[in-house]
């Protein structure tokens, strides 16, 4: 087939191939979303069904995507892990990017009634993304660890300011009792005020949310009819402790070394 006269027009894309052989973790993050949860009136300082949702969400991509191995999210953020070896687009940034921030958003909106049957979406929401490159496992051990801490760090304020201002508090008193205060300071409050032990609260809310593909046993039918058990791996999603080595030894398939 003659090429077409307009075709030079290509000479102006620019290649965003991505380095070979590193981990790529894509880092998508709702925009507007303070006020995008006011508006649809989340529970504050957590609303299980909006992580419910966004943990579904993630289940779809990383099922829709096979080079994903991992997942990590909190609040209104996700994090995934693409394999070394991954020559998805062949490593094109922006398809990768795209497909999955697209994909991600889609079925947040798709999905919304099976979480909020009781709430109409009353404007689409929209997410923002970044591809990063790690070359080395200890760099993304320590990315997934510093995703997990920051988790711990909002989430602890959050659970003070809220009951704070549950209690008859304004934003602004809260902020002030809270100002230049340690977690040991924080863990005190909730104990002295509130009689809650931070430890007891859902770990989904204190650790985030991990997604990992595991490995299950399932009955069907072969040609013959005749039942047999098959190998399926499936999206599972835990809240662990991803920082310290126990959740890595447990997961060899990942490929990630433990950090001694």
């Amino acid at each position: 087939m003659a090429k077409s006269k307009y075709e030079y027009v290509k000479q102006f894309e620019r290649d965003d191939s991505l380095i070979p052989n590193t981990w790529l973790v894509i880092r998508i993050d709702g925009r507007g979303f303070h006020k995008f949860s006011e508006r649809h009136q989340f529970e504050k300082p957590n609303d299980r069904r909006a992580l419910d949702l966004m943990n579904k969400c993630a289940e779809t991509v990383m099922t829709e995507i096979h080079d994903i191995i991992l997942a990590y999210g909190q609040s209104d953020e996700y994090s995934f892990v693409l394999k070394k070896e991954c020559d998805l687009y062949c490593r094109r940034e922006a398809k990768i990017l795209s497909t999955i921030v697209s994909l991600f958003t889609s079925n947040y909106v798709f999905l919304w009634k099976s979480y909020f049957a009781d709430k109409e979406l009353q404007y689409p929401p929209s997410f923002d993304g970044r591809i990063v490159q790690y070359p080395s496992d200890n760099n993304l051990r320590d990315y997934l660890s510093w995703r997990q801490a920051d988790c711990h760090i909002n989430n602890l304020y959050n659970t003070c300011f809220w009951a704070l201002v549950h209690s008859g508090k304004t934003e602004t008193e809260a902020e002030n009792i809270l100002r230049g205060t340690l977690s040991s300071d924080k863990n005190e409050l909730l104990h002295s005020l509130f009689n809650i032990n931070y430890n007891n609260i859902p770990e989904m809310y204190r650790k985030g949310s991990v997604l990992v593909k595991q490995e299950i046993d399932f009955k069907t039918l072969n040609q013959k009819g005749v039942e047999v058990i098959r190998k399926k791996k499936i999206v599972t999603i835990l809240h662990v402790d991803i920082i310290q080595n126990k959740f890595w030894k447990e997961h060899p398939e990942l490929n990630i070394i433990t950090i001694t």
